[in-house]
């Protein structure tokens, strides 16, 4: 019985002690790391749903933007229409003028206030039906506006003649151009101008991948026609991925 007890206590020597407790060490750092991870990725998550309901909420309120267009033109309508019986019974140009300058004015609704204070402007709406991609396209480029939706990175105005480029984060849960690497040479895209309301259809016709230093995809050389160009990063942010469209 001794001997056994002496050969037990000979086994546990001090670098097996020291190993476990190395092991036991490694096993809480790890623990802790994946909270960290688990914590910052919940983070993460969080932050980009608050981005993206700023980004709805830019699309809700063009939306009702322009119904409100809509009930003032057809309320604009019905007053021209009181104003000819008007002028048919009394054959006043005063009467005319009084109820013209009574008439709502049409304006240009781009310009936005989101639920953080910060004021946007979106000058588009990108579509992707096949990828269900649907975003405003902010007027300017910056870190925190490529959190909120896509942003205009070069170009003229939405849908005119030149090459119209878009740029967008490429996020792993598949928001903003989470999707993009998806579209193929054939799939269609449509903008829509903010200023006219105008949706103009595009057609994918080439995908590369270029350096980050590569802006050649931006050029405005499109033979006097409307393309436009979806840009967003790829392999961690190595490389990106370039889309480019043309007007059907």
């Amino acid at each position: 019985m001794n001997q056994i007890l002496v050969t037990e206590k000979l086994y546990i020597t001090p670098e097996i002690k020291k190993k476990k407790r190395m092991y036991k060490v490694r096993f809480f750092l790890s623990v802790f790391l994946i909270c960290i991870l688990c914590s910052y990725y919940i983070y993460a998550e969080s932050d980009r749903n608050k981005s993206e309901e700023v980004s709805h909420q830019i699309a809700a309120d063009y939306s009702n933007a322009n119904k409100e267009k809509e009930n003032d033109t057809t309320t604009a309508k019905f007053i021209n229409d009181v104003m000819i019986v008007a002028l048919d019974e009394r054959q006043s140009e005063n009467a005319q003028n009084d109820i013209v300058e009574d008439l709502p004015q049409e304006t240009s609704m781009t310009e936005y206030v989101a639920k953080d204070g910060e004021d946007y402007t979106a000058e588009a709406f990108l579509t992707i039906p096949k990828l269900d991609i649907s975003y405003p396209v902010l007027s300017k480029t910056s870190d925190e506006l490529l959190k909120i939706s896509l942003n205009k990175y070069w170009g003229n105005g939405p849908n005119m003649v030149g090459n119209y480029c878009i740029v967008g984060h490429n996020y792993a849960n598949g928001k903003l151009f989470g999707k993009l690497s998806q579209m193929e040479i054939g799939d269609i895209a449509e903008l829509k101008s903010t200023s006219n309301g105008k949706t103009v259809q595009y057609e994918a016709y080439a995908k590369y991948t270029v350096n980050p230093d590569d802006v050649s995809c931006t050029s405005q050389l499109t033979d006097g026609k409307r393309e436009i160009t979806l840009i967003t990063c790829k392999n961690f942010g190595t490389q990106r991925l370039i889309i480019k469209c043309r007007e059907i």
